[in-house]
Order: C-alpha cells, then sequence, then structure tokens
C-alpha cells in the first residue's frame, strides 16, 4: 500500500532559548529524589504561590521559617500537605542559616538533589526540569540559574540589582575558580547531595554571602559548576540584599576565599605550575611595590631624586611578579573543573 504524503502543516516557531525543556509537571527523572528548600522571612504573602508552583513530582518541600514575624507558618500549616514540612527558627539566622537547617534536613530525607527556592516568587518552579539537567545527565555536581542570557529579563532587572551582580561577578570568578559562570549571586540552584555531603555546612556563611560561599567551597573541592539560562520574575517587594552593603561588605570576603582556595588547591592538596608561579611571583611583587614605596616616600621627604639603580631594583622585580601572576591566572582559568565529582544519576549518562 503506497503511503499517503502528509499535508504540509503551519510552520511551528521553536522555542526560545529560556524556555523550559519540558513540561513541570512531567518527572524528568522518576526514582531520583529531589527535595526543595525555601528559606522564608517575611514572604507570608507570596510564600502559598511559591508551593503552588512546585510540580507534583518534587519528593519534599521544606519551608524553613526564619523567625519571620508574619503570619507565614500558619500559612504554611494550614495548608496541611504531606510533602510540605515546616521547619523553624526560634532566632533569625540569615538566608544562609536557614539554606542550611534545610540541607541538613534533607540529607535526613534520603534526597538525592538539593534545589533552593526562595519564598519570594522570584524564581520560577516551571524552569526547575532545566535546572536539574546537567545534574541528571551527569555534566555538574551544581546547576544554577543566569538572568544574564536573557534581554528581556536584563531590562526588566532593577538597576542596583544589574549593579551588583556584574560589579561582583569578576572578584566572584576568581575567589572560586568557577571562571564559566555568569551571574554567580543567583539563587536558584540545584546541588547533587555526593556533594553536598563534601562540604562542611559549618564553614558556610549565614547571611547574604551564602551563595558566594557555597562557591567558594565547590571551587576548593573543585566541582563542575554549571549554568541554567533562566530568566527571574521582579515583583513589587523591595530586596533586602543592599548593593552599598554588598559592594563594601563582599569584597573582603571574596579576597578571603581566594586566599583559602589558593591555599588548599594549589598548595595543600597538589602543586603545580600555579603553584611555581605563585610562589615566586608574589614575593617579587610585593618585594618591589615595598621596596619602591618605601624610596618614593624617602624621595619626597629629603627631596633627593631617586637613583636609575633603586628605580630599576624597584620596578624589575613588580615587572617580573606581575607577570609570573597573570600566568598564573592564565593557568587557573585553563585548569577549572571540567568534570563532576558526582556519578550520574541517569542510567544513560
Amino acid at each position: 500500500m503506497t503511503a499517503q504524503p502528509t499535508p504540509p502543516s503551519e510552520p511551528v516557531e521553536p522555542p526560545g532559548p529560556l524556555e523550559p525543556s519540558r513540561p513541570a509537571d512531567a518527572d524528568p527523572a522518576p526514582g531520583v529524589a529531589v527535595v526543595v528548600v525555601v528559606p522564608a522571612f517575611r514572604v507570608a504573602e507570596q510564600i502559598e504561590a511559591v508551593l503552588d508552583g512546585v510540580p507534583a513530582w518534587v519528593r519534599a518541600v521544606l519551608v524553613v521559617d526564619d523567625a519571620s514575624p508574619d503570619d507565614l507558618a500558619a500559612r504554611v500549616e494550614r495548608r496541611g500537605e504531606e510533602r510540605v514540612e515546616l521547619l523553624r527558627h526560634e532566632r533569625n539566622q540569615g538566608v544562609g542559616g536557614a539554606v542550611v537547617t534545610g540541607f541538613r534536613r534533607a540529607l535526613e530525607l534520603g534526597a538525592d538533589v538539593v534545589v533552593k527556592m526562595d519564598g519570594d516568587g522570584q524564581m520560577d518552579p516551571a524552569y526547575l526540569p532545566a535546572l536539574l539537567e546537567p545534574l541528571l545527565a551527569g555534566e555538574a555536581d551544581l546547576a544554577k540559574g543566569n538572568r544574564y542570557r536573557d534581554r528581556e529579563a536584563l531590562r526588566d532587572m532593577p538597576a542596583e540589582r544589574l549593579v551588583g551582580n556584574t560589579g561582583l561577578t569578576f572578584l566572584l570568578k576568581l575567589a572560586s575558580g568557577h571562571w564559566d559562570m555568569f551571574d554567580p549571586t543567583n539563587g536558584y540552584l540545584a546541588l547533587r547531595v555526593h556533594v553536598l555531603r563534601l562540604l562542611d555546612l559549618d564553614r558556610l556563611p549565614r547571611d547574604y554571602f551564602f551563595e558566594s560561599g557555597l562557591l567558594i567551597e565547590l571551587g576548593v573541592l573543585r566541582a563542575r559548576v554549571r549554568d541554567v539560562a533562566i530568566p527571574a520574575r521582579y515583583g513589587s517587594e523591595p530586596s533586602s540584599l543592599s548593593v552599598g552593603g554588598t559592594l563594601v561588605g563582599f569584597p573582603g570576603r571574596l579576597v578571603a576565599g581566594l586566599c583559602r582556595r589558593v591555599a588548599r588547591r594549589y598548595f595543600l592538596f597538589d602543586f603545580t605550575a600555579v603553584s611555581a608561579f605563585l610562589a615566586l611571583g608574589l614575593p617579587l611583587f610585593l618585594f618591589g611595590v615595598v621596596f619602591g614605596a618605601v624610596h618614593w616616600i624617602r624621595s619626597i621627604r629629603t627631596g633627593e631624586v631617586a637613583s636609575t639603580g633603586t628605580v630599576m631594583v624597584a620596578a624589575l622585580p613588580i615587572i617580573l611578579g606581575f607577570q609570573l601572576l597573570l600566568q598564573a591566572l592564565v593557568v587557573d582559568i585553563a585548569e577549572r573543573p571540567s568534570a563532576p565529582l558526582s556519578p550520574p544519576l541517569r542510567r544513560d549518562a
């Protein structure tokens, strides 16, 4: 029998790159225990909509009431959902403290993947399957949202948040070693429990430095981090994260995180070309800066011009040290983690 030709159909425009890869209510990985942690503080008006949006295939939803002064706890308890568990803090511990409480409970529940989803409704649950895909495919240990991939989302993003994220991106890449990521302060993330068990949860920051601190700790472990293009949803609620406070408080903590990662990665756990570049370049650079500064101040006080030899003794170590430090940076970028620490969750991976 001759096959009948298929009548031409109307052309269908393919979905944009930020569209979810499958409906949120379709289980992306049957048998994988996914637990969602929702840190909640002063979000009573938004919490029910957030819980309504969590897909049915999520094993458990842990709402951490971080001593919220509103009726948040009452609204969660009134729902009476079996999979929703309310964890309460007597005193406010910050968003990081709330997430750590949720992480500990997720470990007790035997989760395979833990997702952090804020309680203010700015993280669309429809993109949860896309966020989980790199973990299910065995391509990453942590997947996080990236709002910078979508021009429409960038136009909708409040200016102060855009400035704050952009200003800290390079510093956090440097501190964590995750050079492929962008939008590092994005809190919409999914983490493999295999790696979560390797983390010292007591070291994770309890305040809004939590996401940055987590990425730094994962950088020490050389865990693989992947970005997933997910636009944010901004409501009328004001951001409790101060851009001024972030720009003042974060850089010092990022420098401390960089020193810790470098010390453990390149001197305690291993010794590579980066180690040699740093061991030679940093002392040379510092010597040149200090020697030059001392003689410059002396020249100002005495009015005597420094000799050519004195200038060269200061300049050459600075130039050579800077070149070695720059080479260390180049090699560090080249040696960024390329494979996850976690075993695949799906058989086809």
